[in-house]
């Protein structure tokens, strides 16, 4: 898809979609941020202190692709991940970022595969995630993250932040947010199995469901 175009339509969906995430305890308090590409360049986010289950549409955020305040309330402090992602990634329209519980405990485990965080332990995590590599920890808000992020992201349309949770980006809010609890399914089965014998995906199997890149 191109970019949304039509804004009221994007304002609409952020509110829709972060309301969503949030009753299904996806996210929690006024953790969790979301944007998506309008069809000028800009974007439009959550804004800051905000939860995303009360969060209105007039109250959204605008920033240009390097982050800067364009209008509305003051953007997430995480508004510089959004705009790395949308710089690395053209193809991309939409980044969701949350601290789901079962994603973040994996985040804060010592001995994980910073490469690849999460084995392929179905098919769908295959398609819609592939490959989840850990950014190393940075104090929330913390834009020396920038760099990386948007290094990371050029290869990798998901990244686990440690001690903190998921990125996700996609084509639309609507893939981003399906990838992301995706995400969040399968680090609940990881640690469900810890311990255990498990059988995930054979590196060929996974190869052959990685997603397209946006």
């Amino acid at each position: 898809m191109t970019a949304y175009a039509d804004e009221p339509t994007a304002r609409s969906l952020l509110v829709r979609t972060a309301r969503s995430l949030f009753t299904r305890g996806l996210t929690h308090g006024s953790t969790g941020n979301l944007s998506v590409r309008l069809a000028d360049g800009s974007l439009l986010l959550t804004p800051t202190g905000s939860s995303l289950g009360t969060v209105e549409e007039d109250e959204l955020s605008r920033t240009d692709l390097n982050g800067a305040h364009l209008e509305g309330p003051r953007p997430t402090k995480e508004a510089f991940l959004h705009a790395a992602f949308y710089r690395a990634r053209p193809g991309a329209h939409a980044v969701v970022h949350l601290h789901s519980t079962h994603a973040a405990a994996v985040s804060c485990l010592r001995d994980v595969d910073s490469a690849n965080v999460l084995p392929p332990l179905t098919a769908y995590y295959a398609m819609r995630v592939g490959t989840l590599p850990l950014l190393p920890y940075h104090a929330p808000g913390d834009n020396s993250l920038e760099p990386l992020a948007e290094w990371t992201a050029r290869s990798h349309h998901a990244v686990l932040l440690a001690n903190h949770g998921p990125v996700v980006a996609g084509t639309s809010l609507e893939q981003a947010a399906d990838a992301i609890e995706e995400l969040e399914q399968t680090a609940k089965l990881h640690l469900l199995l810890r311990g255990h014998a498990t059988r995930p995906l054979t590196p060929e199997q996974a190869a052959a469901l990685a997603p397209p890149s946006p």
